[in-house]
């Protein structure tokens, strides 16, 4: 992370789900910590001059309950599952994406689904994507130990893992780790074996992390010597040359997740100013900043065009040899279910 070190990365955590970096009042961007980053809403501020505001969460249902109760923003940044969730209940309209000149430059994979894109129009606009993987400390773990997801749930680390405070992310890892790599076709005998796996890791778990800037400092104290990590995390470490390596080919596999921006209805900010916030991010230069600062991809095929595969490679974005589940909208029945059994698993039930 080049703006700055995992101390500073710990303070944005601290003001998660709060309003934070107060600055143009005509727009609310409520965001997952970290995305604070100037190169992705650049042109913007060379317009308004002057940021967004910010308000900051680290898990995509906290936000969902935190707008469904009535918090206020313009623009919100859910994953690719959570968005039905959204337009069920109302909260968001369809972006007029003529308004939007990089829409058609975006890679039309993240918009095929009738819940992002239908005859009433866009409802979700596709800007970043990722994995999650193992990340682990190479000086201490052995790389057979990580060849595998059971690594998970090896008496030998009891006490030495994290995992993500994400029902999403924790569901991919069981799945997987049970054999199971497309979670929009699981049996009842299938959610129950990755339930029973998850009571296992969890027994090795030291804590569940909330963001990816709490996850590098366990891992950099040394508390933790192996995660299931998004690319950020990693990226975090790397900047601050902590010993890490990023794991996706474990024989199991890994998971893939893309996510983006919805616009709420009945915001309070200006209109056109989220227009031109989403242009600033959708634009083709927005890729470099992102993979730089974060290690994510984006949407937009010319600005994955314009980096170089040694800079994909080096942020985990590359092609792998392995199983992939990737976190594409499911049942979302199937979802409240997953939910509700994670938070027994980490009660101890």
């Amino acid at each position: 992370m080049k703006k700055s070190s995992l101390l500073l990365a710990g303070v944005a955590a601290s003001v998660l789900a709060a309003p934070a970096l107060a600055a143009d009042k005509d727009l609310l961007v409520f965001d997952w910590a970290g995305f604070e980053v100037p190169g992705l809403f650049e042109t913007y501020k060379e317009k308004y001059g002057d940021s967004p505001t910010y308000a900051f969460y680290g898990d995509d249902d906290e936000a969902y309950q935190k707008v469904a109760s009535g918090f206020k923003a313009d623009v919100v940044h859910p994953c690719s599952q959570m968005v039905s969730k959204y337009r069920d209940a109302g909260l968001i309209e369809p972006w007029d994406v003529s308004k939007i000149p990089a829409f058609k430059d975006l890679d039309p994979k993240f918009l095929d689904s009738p819940i992002f894109k239908d005859e009433g129009g866009v409802w979700y606009l596709p800007t970043d994507w990722g994995v999650t993987a193992i990340a682990y400390n190479p000086e201490q773990v052995p790389a057979e130990d990580v060849a595998t997801l059971q690594v998970f749930v090896n008496p030998k680390y009891k006490g030495r893992t994290s995992l993500p405070n994400s029902s999403d992310d924790v569901w991919a890892l069981a799945y997987l780790a049970t054999g199971v790599t497309d979670w929009t076709k699981v049996t009842d005998a299938q959610f129950q074996a990755a339930a029973d796996w998850l009571r296992k890791a969890n027994e090795n778990v030291q804590s569940y992390w909330a963001d990816p800037s709490e996850m590098s400092q366990i891992m950099a104290s040394g508390e933790v010597l192996v995660a299931w990590s998004w690319n950020d995390g990693v990226a975090y470490l790397k900047a601050d040359n902590y010993p890490v390596a990023f794991q996706r080919e474990a024989k199991e596999g890994s998971s893939t997740w893309f996510c983006g921006y919805v616009n709420m209805k009945n915001a309070p900010g200006s209109e056109e100013k989220a227009y031109d916030f989403m242009n600033s991010w959708l634009r083709p230069e927005a890729a470099k900043p992102l993979i730089d600062e974060i290690g994510y991809g984006h949407s937009n095929m010319k600005g994955m065009a314009m980096l170089s595969d040694e800079e994909k490679l080096d942020a985990g974005l590359g092609p792998i040899n392995a199983p992939i589940l990737a976190q594409v909208p499911n049942d979302p029945k199937l979802r409240e279910k997953q939910l509700a059994e994670f938070e027994k698993i980490k009660a101890g039930y």
